[in-house]
């Protein structure tokens, strides 16, 4: 199996024709093997869900790979073009990629529409072309196509298709894209990306060259503090999801929300310094999370 960088270097890889049965076996090993909460999730989700989250999560991390793991921008533009091609081609049932051949029944079992797909790449090449980011409208305008699209897709695969249930979940989706922005802060500087809004930082005298240069100052804490502040109103926002939701697929969402307040509780207690260190959720935080997750809905049920 090969990752999605060393396999568009591959000629054989990139020629060959995959059955249906490859196709599966290569978008579940994607997926569990390139995202490393994926298994400890999926057990929550509906079996007969478990291969379309597979084949859409492999989707989003070629995606994701052709973007960040280059190494060079024209190429990843260009890779992006062609990934963009071979979407559409699947939505002409001309399918020959093996993530497009997993997808595409899934895609017709479920009615997913190309656009979620498309905006996703749409935020990976602008990824490529802008680095920083002057106010809320222009994060969140990034965050509709980078975070919002997975959301919808994942209700998608749970069969739900309506407004309420989608603004819910941008709401909450936007809150996991900004609480991995404030926790990859360091991660991101080392590509030369600053999410946090340029105009928060001015407000607190944070010049942008200062965070680039990883000085933490009173001034960044403040802003931090801020930025998580807002990612928290949003998970709040969406709260009211997980009620509309099958059961299973409710906990699952409720789970990655927890992961991302607990972020940003861990922000905040080591004083909002993403500079000098990145927040982590080690694995026995992890299995906390879980049994929390599920001692709640426990007690919600027999409430």
């Amino acid at each position: 199996m090969l990752a999605p960088k060393d396999f568009v270097r591959d000629r054989d890889a990139m020629a060959r024709t995959w059955t249906r049965d490859e196709a599966l076996a290569y978008t579940r090993w994607i997926a569990t093997s390139h995202y490393e909460n994926f298994h400890v999730v999926s057990f929550l989700l509906p079996k007969r869900l478990h291969q379309d989250f597979y084949n859409v999560y492999a989707f989003c991390r070629w995606a994701d790979d052709l973007g960040d793991e280059i190494g060079d921008t024209a190429e990843s533009l260009r890779l992006l073009h062609w990934w963009r091609g071979e979407l559409e081609r699947m939505y002409r049932g001309e399918a020959s990629h093996p993530v497009f051949v997993a997808l595409g029944p899934s895609v017709k079992t479920h009615g997913l529409t190309i656009d979620p797909f498309a905006n996703l790449i749409t935020a990976f090449e602008h990824d490529q072309r802008v680095t920083r980011y002057y106010d809320w409208d222009e994060v969140f305008a990034y965050c509709r196509n980078s975070a919002n699209p997975v959301g919808r897709l994942v209700l998608g695969l749970g069969g739900y298709h309506d407004e309420r249930r989608y603004e819910l979940s941008d709401a909450t989706c936007t809150a996991l894209q900004l609480a991995n922005f404030w926790q990859d802060v360091s991660v991101d500087l080392g590509k030369d990306r600053v999410y946090i809004p340029l105009d928060l930082l001015a407000r607190h005298g944070v010049p942008v060259e200062d965070v680039c240069a990883r000085r933490f100052t009173p001034g960044f804490a403040a802003a931090m503090k801020e930025a998580c502040g807002v990612a928290r109103g949003l998970f709040e926002k969406g709260l009211a999801l997980p009620a509309l939701l099958d059961r299973r697929l409710a906990l699952d969402i409720t789970l990655f929300s927890r992961g991302g307040l607990y972020i940003l509780d861990k922000i905040g207690r080591q004083g909002y310094d993403v500079l000098s260190a990145r927040p982590r959720i080690s694995k026995s935080e992890r299995v906390l999370l879980l049994m929390r997750t599920l001692a709640g809905f426990a007690i919600g049920r027999a409430a």
